[in-house]
């Protein structure tokens, strides 16, 4: 946890007219707003023509076949989505014949999500797409600063997962 008087380099903030504001280039939440914004408005429109399908829909259907037969609530807490686009993805992609679910034997309200066959191609072919968008967003990215990037990523993750403020 970060006490109040740690000072923090690059400093998040700057003097302009006398007034702190913040330093967007300095600032983590900024920049990986605008990353995560850039990306998904960049993938969104690529997955819609390919498989008329979102994002969102790309991200259950990966976290499917990473994890198969797994419920709503698993999937919202692996790729941190709401319940509700959860859920509104779950139908399209039954709908579309590319996932089915199954009623727990112990809580019916429960039901465990598979790919169908079609489901597993259609991740096949996301997938490709996905892994062509990735080597477009890291070019020119050395090796060795990606996967510093990639653990300080999972760090950021892990310390909202336990991310309270004190006053």
């Amino acid at each position: 946890m970060v006490e109040k008087n740690d000072v923090r380099y690059p400093n998040p903030t700057k003097l302009r007219d006398g007034k702190t504001v913040l330093d967007i280039e300095h600032y983590a939440p900024f920049l990986l707003n605008a990353i995560s914004s850039a990306w998904q408005r960049k993938t969104s429109a690529i997955y819609r023509k390919s498989f008329g399908l979102s994002i969102v829909d790309w991200r259950v259907v990966a976290m499917l076949n990473i994890e198969p037969n797994i419920t709503a609530n698993r999937i919202c807490e692996v790729i941190r989505i709401d319940k509700a686009a959860v859920s509104r993805s779950l139908r399209l992609l039954a709908e579309s014949g590319n996932v089915f679910s199954e009623s727990s034997n112990v809580d019916l309200r429960k039901r465990h999500w598979v790919l169908t066959e079609k489901g597993l191609q259609t991740h096949d072919a996301f997938l490709d797409i996905a892994l062509r968008c990735d080597a477009e967003l890291v070019a020119g990215v050395p090796n060795d600063e990606l996967k510093t990037f990639l653990s300080i990523a999972r760090r950021l993750l892990k310390n909202l997962d336990s991310f309270q403020i004190s006053d």
